[in-house]
């Protein structure tokens, strides 16, 4: 069919007044360009439709960039990181320089008390001594009980430290023993227990039960080699406790009466004992 002719409003009007066959026409002829334009655009929208879903689509996958971009890089961290590494650096000298101070105001005490007494000892004397402020004084120490307990800790330490390194060098039970006899043989002819004593009994008197039990416990760990091969020499496990406690008394014993005259057999005489102690446990586990 061919395209039919628009016709210009003029032709419109003149049509109005025609027949009503004819005038109906003629409205169809103005209307039918709207009707044609109304679905052209009708058609466009509905083409239209999924540009918009993939729009929305793009973005909603369009924050994903912006979140991943505020991630800091990896590298970021690294930057700050040697920062802490100086801080422990500047403590373990600080606490060195306070050891070392605390090392020699207990030195100057052992020093007063040994020439004074423990009744006598004051704290501007072992300031001075120590060549220390009363103000470094007080940072570590809260008064003169609280220096004679922190001396009898720092001199009990040192006896245990010294026995452990006369005998680590020993793997050999017997070896191993005998140097522990010649440590404690050298404690007596040049330790300072004995003059302590003297100068200030009641002080070593309460030095001398307060580490009694620990040194028991200490002479127990040092000679645990020698004890196993004694027990496997005599088949039978013997007293561990009893022969430390025994040595400690020993060793306690010669401050208050000192046996000079044999000091040089004690190696011996202690073997001997203690021998003599292996075979009456010997005996006892026959029976």
């Amino acid at each position: 069919m061919g395209r039919e002719k628009e016709q210009s409003p003029a032709q419109v009007i003149d049509a109005i007044g025609k027949a009503p066959a004819q005038r109906s026409a003629a409205l169809s002829a103005v209307t039918q360009p709207t009707r044609r334009a109304a679905a052209t655009k009708a058609a466009t929208k509905a083409a239209k439709v999924p540009k918009p879903a993939a729009v929305k689509a793009k973005t909603a996958k369009a924050p994903a960039k912006p979140v991943m971009a505020l991630v800091p890089p990896a590298a970021a961290p690294a930057a700050v990181a040697p920062a802490p590494a100086a801080t422990p650096v500047r403590r373990k000298r600080r606490n060195k320089r306070s050891e070392e101070t605390i090392e020699t105001i207990l030195v100057a005490t052992e020093q007063i008390v040994l020439e004074s007494g423990a009744s006598r000892i004051s704290i501007l004397d072992v300031c001075k001594l120590a060549n220390v402020s009363r103000g470094t004084f007080y940072r570590y120490f809260s008064s003169q009980d609280d220096l004679l307990d922190s001396f009898s800790r720092h001199k009990r330490d040192r006896f245990h430290r010294a026995l452990q390194e006369a005998v680590e060098p020993f793997a050999d039970p017997d070896e191993r023993f005998d140097a522990l006899l010649a440590y404690l043989e050298r404690y007596l002819e040049h330790g300072n227990a004995r003059r302590l004593l003297l100068v200030a009994p009641d002080y070593a008197l309460s030095f001398f039960k307060r580490i009694f039990h620990d040194a028991v416990v200490r002479f127990e760990d040092v000679l645990r080699p020698v004890f196993d091969a004694w027990d496997d020499r005599l088949g039978a496990r013997i007293d561990r406790e009893l022969v430390s406690e025994m040595l400690i008394r020993y060793v306690l014993s010669e401050q208050l009466v000192s046996g000079s005259t044999e000091r040089h057999s004690l190696p011996r005489r202690v073997t001997r004992m203690i021998t003599t102690i292996m075979g009456a446990g010997v005996v006892r586990t026959r029976r």
